[in-house]
């Protein structure tokens, strides 16, 4: 997926960034090294390819090139004016940043189907009801995952409010835009409160997106 595909799923300008978590070809500053020296390489990989990424994101703005710490609850600390979303699945990590919002969200998925076993632990039974009338319900299954992953990595900046799967109802349209509406109290948000986004299934994955403006 280029990275203009994915500058089209946001409602303000951004600069992206990608790398692979196999093979990233990036540096950790010192500062960041510390926060994976007794991780296992592949997690270490997969924190050095969303580092990589985040700072590829903000040279494409013009940002700082700076250490990009997690904070106490693990959320990306960027830079001062810049608000930024890292995800990653196996092959493929992007980064997103912007100048123009109070928070984004970004979620990267293989498009293969979400396995059935974890329907009911994902899916409400009004998204199953959904999903099942999809050409492809498997694949349909794991967009509302991701949907539900984007919405969450947007809100929790703000609101710091841990929440499960059911707590938050996503529905989507052939346009490729869908709606992740509160079902609780979160922060400043209300049950009915609703997060907007944009998505894409190409190239082998599916990418979610949020902007909190």
């Amino acid at each position: 997926m280029t990275p203009d595909r994915i500058i089209s799923l946001f409602d303000c300008p951004v600069g992206v960034g990608v790398s692979d978590p196999r093979r990233p070809s990036g540096f950790l500053y010192p500062e960041e090294m510390t926060h994976v020296t007794q991780a296992v390489p592949k997690r270490r990989m997969e924190f050095t390819a969303g580092r990589t990424a985040a700072r590829e994101a903000l040279s494409a703005l013009g940002g700082p090139l700076v250490p990009i710490l997690p904070d106490a609850d693990r959320v990306p600390q960027w830079p001062r004016g810049y608000v930024g979303s890292i995800t990653h699945c196996d092959d493929l990590c992007l980064a997103v940043v912007t100048r123009a919002a109070r928070t984004l969200g970004l979620d990267v998925e293989d498009d293969s189907d979400l396995p059935e076993d974890l329907w009911d632990e994902i899916l409400l039974p009004e998204e199953r009801a959904s999903v099942l009338t999809a050409q492809h319900p498997g694949q349909m299954a794991k967009l509302v995952f991701s949907a539900k992953e984007a919405a969450y990595k947007a809100q929790f900046p703000i609101s710091r409010t841990l929440y499960g799967f059911h707590d938050m109802q996503v529905t989507w349209d052939r346009a490729g835009q869908f709606s992740a509406r509160f079902r609780i109290s979160a922060g400043p948000f209300r049950p009915g409160n609703a997060l907007d986004g944009r998505f894409a299934i190409d190239s082998g994955h599916i990418v979610t997106a949020v902007t909190l403006a």
